[in-house]
């Protein structure tokens, strides 16, 4: 299922370019954003993972650098069947986590060193399992797609309101025609974007601390881990995150006011716990 909305946003991003570049530049632009379709969509498959990796910075760690993290995450791996993942770390005292890569195969878990300084091991196994599950459940390369698919969108609204300067000041029909379209990409487009990242992000999150909850063994650790995540969040959020990839971190790294949360690319942090007890308990 993750693969058919992978190869649909894949296809959904080509058509919006082809779309946008037949309103800014009628058959001209339409060739032209399908040759810049067909690239950003073979960069989103081989490439978006490290451009997420490297725009938070993160360094690849050996295991003589990390000894600990590595035996946790050898640890969890076995218990998933899956291959040892990569792994990251980044220099941020936002305490978070995130998975990436195109399939089990050529996966990259990514930790700061916020969550290495305020989780015990416990918490930071239940974490990993997490960031596993998204792995084993294939979501990972969606998360990714998503990620470029949300800024592309962010792009193409700002191509709109461009559009719309410099057409503002014609009478032409035709040109009136492209600002009136360009008006509407401009207030729909974002829209859509935190659509799609709601659709996508919240249900996957809940599955993801469900098989990480399985992989672990330890639901409650990763419960407790995500009251002292969202704390931490709120007091020191990421500098540097792009609202376009925070549905990849565990937590959102982002500071939201109360009416945000609403539209959080994450379920509320109590629910989950709730969840997460649940399951300790059987009942889920």
């Amino acid at each position: 299922m993750n693969t058919v909305k992978t190869v649909f946003l894949m296809t959904l991003m080509m058509v919006l370019f082809l779309l946008v570049g037949g309103l800014l530049g009628g058959k001209d632009g339409m060739v032209i954003a399908f040759i810049i379709s067909l690239g950003m969509n073979f960069f989103s498959y081989w490439f978006s993972d490290k451009i997420i990796l490297t725009m938070y910075g993160a360094k690849q760690v050996t295991e003589r650098e990390a000894p600990q993290l590595y035996r946790l995450v050898r640890k969890l791996t076995e218990n998933a069947r899956l291959p040892m993942p990569k792994i990251y770390v980044i220099d941020n005292p936002n305490p978070n986590a995130f998975a990436t890569g195109r399939n089990p195969q050529n996966a990259a878990v990514a930790v700061t060193t916020g969550i290495l300084r305020i989780l015990n091991d416990e918490e930071l196994e239940g974490v990993l399992a997490h960031e596993l599950a998204h792995i084993k459940h294939r979501d990972i390369l969606l998360a990714t797609i998503v990620a470029t698919f949300v800024g592309t969108i962010t792009f193409i609204s700002r191509l709109a309101g461009w559009s719309m300067m410099f057409a503002g000041g014609s009478r032409d029909r035709e040109n009136s025609g492209n600002a009136i379209a360009s008006l509407v990409l401009l207030i729909v487009a974002p829209i859509a974007a935190v659509i799609l990242q709601l659709a996508i992000s919240r249900a996957r999150e809940f599955m993801a601390d469900e098989g990480g909850a399985k992989i672990s063994g330890k639901p409650l650790a990763l419960a407790s881990a995500l009251s002292k995540l969202e704390q931490a969040a709120q007091v020191v959020p990421m500098s540097n995150a792009s609202p376009s990839t925070a549905h990849l971190f565990i937590v959102n790294p982002l500071r939201g006011s109360s009416i945000m949360k609403l539209f959080s690319t994450h379920p509320p942090i109590e629910e989950r716990i709730h969840r997460l007890k649940l399951i300790a308990a059987g009942r889920i």
